[in-house]
């Protein structure tokens, strides 16, 4: 693959979706931006709808709700479906992908009586296992959870994974594209394994949703979870979403029981009994303004086509890695991400023993917003609605100069775990 600049401007040219660029705010020309793994950029429409939903506000006071937006986290819950390969009446939007996720683990383990193992692996999340200890502790540590181990801390141990899903298993969660490396796993694959032994599966879906094509139906998925503000440019904080499979909906319970998911919710009555189906998973009213931009990036999105999508991803994080392997390897650089395509999501860890420093002179003196993670990850996010092949080429030519003239150097040792970058 040639690695010149000019070439990178001739896949520009090329790209179908070049125009989508188009559609979000740029405030920098000069700011190169790869971090939409963690949050994605705003779209331009979102600011004039946010704007319509205030002024909408301010004219109908209550009747804002009553006349159109009562059922919002319904309704951009069946949008959301459209993306993840799932049915109307399958997903709602609600809370955060924390909150939901102590909602599912929950009630998969209140739903598997006499089963006391939960299996994970150490690739997730820290939040996930967090909520996992949580739970446990609050149920008396009647489980024990499994944190299975990657071998080489970037691919998921599927094998190990499955030798634990058996009929003392009730519950095992993974995040389907790996926070750090990126790794994919087979939903279908797994799914597959874990209904076999009866266990239910929670799938996080944070940093696949909108980068790669997800069939939760098609794959058999049980549970999953998911945030909005990533790939689908919802908004810092936007309201995350949670899908349960239908025939499983009225088989579980909702431990946040609350106003919202009540039948009969306006008799107000002090009884509870939980509504049918996929809106008992609700708490209490719905943040119609935090919702509402979900329904731009997802719109952008089912525009764009998840295949259309997926095609440039792979494309450009193949194009990533090519220019490491050329001008970075010699520095040092490793790259910690699958070099298979069909295990890699939307981002390309980077790696390099200096690489807390190297990331400060990105975005101090290079203009480059990654992120990282430790030990040594660069997370190079792909976000194919907006990020071009020259800006990924200038990326890589910024990070050789940086390495040149030792611009790291200046920067201090300190925990990375100071912030956000």
């Amino acid at each position: 693959m040639r690695t010149d600049a000019a070439y990178a401007q001739e896949l520009d040219a090329q790209d179908p979706l070049a125009h989508f660029k188009d559609k979000f705010v740029f405030t920098d020309p000069n700011l190169i931006y790869l971090d939409g793994n963690s949050l994605g950029r705003l779209p331009k429409a979102t600011k004039a709808m946010l704007n319509g939903l205030i002024d909408e506000w301010g004219d109908r006071l209550i009747r804002f709700w009553s006349e159109d937006h009562f059922n919002i986290a319904r309704d951009l819950g069946d949008k959301v479906a459209e993306l993840i390969g799932a049915s109307a009446g399958e997903v709602i939007i609600a809370e955060s992908t924390s909150v939901n996720m102590y909602k599912l683990f929950h009630a998969a383990l209140e739903a598997q009586p006499g089963r006391t193992r939960i299996v994970t692996d150490n690739l997730n999340f820290p939040s996930d296992i967090y909520i996992l200890d949580e739970i446990n502790r609050k149920l008396g540590n009647t489980h024990q959870i499994e944190v299975v181990q990657s071998d080489d801390g970037m691919t998921g141990p599927v094998e190990a994974i499955k030798a634990l899903l058996d009929e003392d298993t009730a519950l095992l969660t993974l995040s389907a594209t790996v926070f750090k490396s990126a790794y994919n796993y087979d939903m279908a694959d797994i799914n597959a394994a874990a209904k076999e032994a009866g266990v239910l599966v929670v799938w996080d879906l944070s940093h696949s949703v909108g980068s790669v094509p997800i069939d939760l139906n098609g794959t058999g998925a049980d549970m999953a979870i998911g945030c909005t503000y990533k790939y689908l440019n919802s908004g810092p904080g936007a309201p995350a979403f949670l899908y349960v499979r239908e025939d499983l909906q009225n088989k579980l319970s909702n431990p946040i029981a609350g106003w919202h998911s009540r039948k009969n919710q306006f008799d107000f009555g002090l009884n509870y009994v939980p509504k049918d189906g996929i809106e008992r998973f609700y708490s209490g009213t719905p943040e119609a303004f935090s919702m509402a931009p979900i329904e731009i990036g997802v719109n952008l999105l089912l525009e764009a086509g998840m295949d259309r999508i997926r095609e440039k991803s792979v494309a450009q994080t193949e194009y990533l890695i090519s220019l490491v392997d050329a001008y970075l390897k010699p520095y040092g650089f490793t790259v910690n991400s699958p070099r298979d395509a069909a295990y890699r999501g939307s981002h390309v860890a980077i790696g390099h023993p200096e690489g807390w420093r190297i990331n400060q002179s990105m975005i101090k003196d290079m203009n480059i917003i990654p992120d990282f993670r430790a030990p040594d990850n660069i997370r190079l996010g792909i976000t194919p609605l907006y990020t071009t092949y020259a800006e990924i080429h200038e990326t890589i030519m910024r990070i050789q100069r940086i390495m040149d003239e030792k611009l790291y150097e200046k920067y201090t040792l300190a925990s990375s775990a100071t912030g956000v970058t």
